[in-house]
């Protein structure tokens, strides 16, 4: 069936630059042209226009690289995640968790600095102070660092969560919560002391 959208294509609404790699994209759920864009080596994007025009609003800190970002758009909360978690000689480290309580106008960093990629960041539904990170870790080299680290205080501190994997070679680039259950955590598991494994 023939509708307008047929004949609409897709096109580049930027930012655009060397080797960007968009990571993730966290849209507002009440308000689809309101939209953050984190990029690999790129910083994180913000419009409210539907991508007619992007604002960086990560551009002061010490770390570029960004690997997974999480917005609580009730709050206007952003958690990013730095360090790209693809195992590539283009991915950059990064320093930990940065968060921003006013839509990232200003940034705290709150710590994981030995983490160097994070893959993933999950909030809790409704308790804006838990959330839970998965860490790739060093690239190519054992690294203590591997696992999944919860926060219940808004990341002033963090408890690494055990699994029964041996951390220092197995990280974790993904995080799936159970809709009906925020304390089931799945993950995803790479082995990121080897060149491309997983």
């Amino acid at each position: 069936k023939y509708t307008t959208l047929n004949s609409i294509k897709f096109r580049n609404v930027g930012p655009g630059i060397m080797s960007g790699r968009v990571v993730d994209v966290d849209v507002n759920p009440n308000d689809p042209t309101e939209f953050y864009v984190a990029y690999a080596t790129g910083g994180l994007w913000y419009t409210k226009n539907n991508g007619q025009s992007l604002v960086p609003v990560f551009d002061k800190e010490n770390v570029f690289g960004i690997g997974d970002i999480a917005v609580n758009w009730k709050d206007g909360i952003i958690w990013i995640g730095t360090g790209e978690a693809n195992s590539s000689r283009s991915s950059y480290s990064g320093l930990g968790v940065y968060k921003s309580v006013d839509k990232g106008k200003t940034w705290e960093h709150l710590g994981l600095i030995e983490s160097h990629h994070i893959g993933k960041i999950n909030l809790h539904p409704t308790d804006k102070n838990i959330a839970w990170v998965a860490v790739l870790g060093h690239l190519y080299s054992p690294s203590k660092e591997r696992g999944i680290y919860k926060t219940t205080d808004g990341g002033k501190t963090w408890s690494k969560i055990r699994g029964g994997l041996p951390t220092a070679e197995l990280g974790r680039i993904g995080l799936v919560m159970a809709p009906s259950d925020p304390k089931t955590i799945y993950t995803i598991i790479e082995a990121a002391d080897k060149q491309g494994g997983i």
